[in-house]
């Protein structure tokens, strides 16, 4: 094994000064934060534009309901029909006229009224219009059961139940769907290293099969060497890659958001609390700042240490099997057209384990098919990561579940590797015919 050091040295150094390669390591952060500041200005111009609302209320119901705020203009029509006030909302380029006809009472007047657009009307907008014909409709039937408006708004207050864990600690609302979220990102990270750079070693293999060097360098290395040495190699590239990505995305983003005039925070900005016409919370809901610091704490006590400790584990032996298996592909076609008919069983997995373990992990974390998929070990990498921010133990991923996972990656790594170096070996030599799936278990037995 003493030449794979310099099968490795000559695999990285290959990579890295490869001009492509070069250039996207420095133009990829770029793009991405354009693509985030763009995006992020994008949203920003679209929520600055200010609705203008003509209300004509012929009615003796919500004379103060509808106030201008800093989102809706309201102008009221006086004194004129309603085909008058349609045009002239329509000539003056209003958003829209908020029809509210004369009526017996106040459960015919909501039922009558009627909001004329152009064009369909935003759904959230539209939303916070129903509330207060709906609030106000809820007020009134109660006021004629004998509920007094005080009273009223003793009874309309939303209730929400305190939960603990059995040490006292508080659960925050959510934060369920955040620990699986921050799995999700350590698992599509490795998802996509895996598809890309193993793509890198598949092609190379490839090419330095198609141009006969392979020939040359059979002659004074092993095949399992070479393969180990380019799946090492490019996996360091790979690194070195990312890392100059994260540090330079951190860098660009700092100065975005110090000198360029665009708020990132737009982009996390959402329709949590929804308010009525008045600027007046419809129901008593927390604000996020009331609850920001509960989740930022409860995200910091997370077991980062242990997190990116796993994710490396999970992240060096789940590229190491799949790279094995791009380098046998590799090994076995002549040219990338031919690569396509064994790429999909390869990703499936990973696929398989996004989704599966999307939908299983966030309903519920420890339940039969999250285990399953956290120990096979072609998903394990991606949906025990998933499972791990609930921590090791009690109320997390069981030591055995986490030892019986890594110790199984560990076998089928062996087993792969040892399969794709026969594959390999035999593979490279082999030109001018396109593999079957028969031939390739043939190649197993020599």
């Amino acid at each position: 094994m003493s030449k794979l050091p310099l099968i490795i040295r000559r695999e990285y150094l290959a990579k890295v000064r490869n001009k492509s390669f070069v250039i996207m390591t420095f133009l990829s952060p770029v793009l991405m934060v354009a693509m985030v500041v763009l995006v992020a200005y994008l949203a920003q111009v679209n929520d600055a534009e200010k609705r203008v609302v003509a209300v004509l209320n012929q009615s003796d119901y919500f004379s103060t309901d509808f106030q201008t705020t800093e989102s809706v203009s309201y102008i009221r029509f006086f004194d004129i029909d309603l085909q008058t006030a349609k045009d002239s909302t329509s000539n003056m380029g209003y958003t829209g006229l908020l029809y509210i006809p004369s009526e017996e009472n106040l459960e015919r007047v909501t039922q009558m009224a009627v909001f004329f657009t152009k064009d369909s009307p935003n759904s959230i907008f539209l939303k916070k219009l129903e509330w207060v014909f709906e609030d106000r409709l809820r007020q009134s039937r109660l006021q004629q059961m004998g509920v007094s408006s005080k009273e009223f708004a003793t009874v309309d207050r939303e209730f929400e139940i305190n939960t603990t864990t059995f040490s006292g600690e508080q659960n925050l609302k959510h934060i369920n769907e955040i620990k699986a979220g921050i799995g999700l990102a350590f698992g599509y990270l490795i998802m996509m290293f895996i598809i890309i750079y193993g793509g890198f070693v598949m092609r190379s293999v490839i090419e330095e099969k198609t141009s006969r060097i392979i020939e040359v360098i059979i002659s004074s290395v092993r095949p399992f060497q070479l393969l180990m040495g380019k799946i090492i190699g490019t996996s360091l590239a790979g690194l070195t890659q990312f890392a100059i990505w994260i540090v330079s995305v951190g860098i660009l983003i700092l100065i975005a958001s110090i000198f360029i005039d665009v708020d990132l925070n737009t982009l996390n900005e959402g329709s949590d609390v929804i308010k009525n016409e008045t600027g007046d919370a419809m129901m008593p809901i927390p604000s996020i700042s009331e609850t920001a610091n509960l989740y930022t704490q409860e995200v910091f006590e997370l077991p980062w240490l242990m997190l990116i400790s796993s994710f490396l584990v999970y992240f060096i032996l789940g590229y190491l099997i799949y790279s094995s298996i791009y380098a046998a592909i590799g090994a076995a076609v002549d040219n990338e057209t031919d690569t396509q008919q064994f790429i999909f069983p390869i990703i499936l997995p990973l696929m398989l384990a996004i989704y599966v373990g999307f939908f299983s992990v966030f309903n519920n974390p420890h339940g039969p098919i999250a285990v399953g998929f956290s120990l096979f070990p072609l998903t394990s990498p991606i949906v025990m990561l998933m499972r791990l921010p609930w921590g090791i133990g009690e109320g997390g991923v069981p030591v055995w579940q986490l030892l019986t996972s890594i110790l199984l990656l560990l076998g089928t790594f062996i087993g792969i590797v040892w399969l794709a170096a026969k594959i390999y070996r035999v593979g490279i030599l082999m030109y001018g015919k396109k593999p079957t799936y028969k031939e390739l278990f043939k190649w197993l037995k020599y």
